[in-house]
């Protein structure tokens, strides 16, 4: 009898390890893919920021519709744990005026 009792111990010690071994490994291998995912997010929200920033301050202005959306990228981008550079191009987008500079109504004719 205790032959079998130990047999059994030592097969149910066995299988219990090895379950929990795999799902520590699994466990591991999530949070690595997690946290891939995350600084592929990150990564995202950084060149759309980047490129939202080219192109209202090439054009002067920026709209409070575009402010909104730069805004949202930028909060998510800043909870995944980015900032530095990235805060003043927000900042500068946030600074533009809302409407396009006003064109000049007295163009000069090609005869003067």
């Amino acid at each position: 009898m205790n032959i079998a009792a130990t047999i059994i111990t030592a097969v149910i010690s066995t299988t219990v390890g090895v379950v929990v071994t795999a799902v520590i490994a699994y466990l591991r291998s999530g949070k690595v893919r997690h946290k891939a995912v995350e600084n592929g997010v990150q990564s995202l929200l950084r060149a759309e920021i980047i490129r939202q920033n080219e192109k209202w301050v090439a054009r002067g202005y920026c709209p409070v519709y575009a402010k909104d959306a730069v805004r949202r990228e930028y909060e998510a981008y800043h909870a995944l744990g980015g900032n530095g550079v990235i805060t003043d191009l927000y900042n500068d987008i946030l600074a533009l005026p809302e409407t396009p500079p006003k064109q000049s109504k007295n163009k000069v004719s090609e005869d003067d």
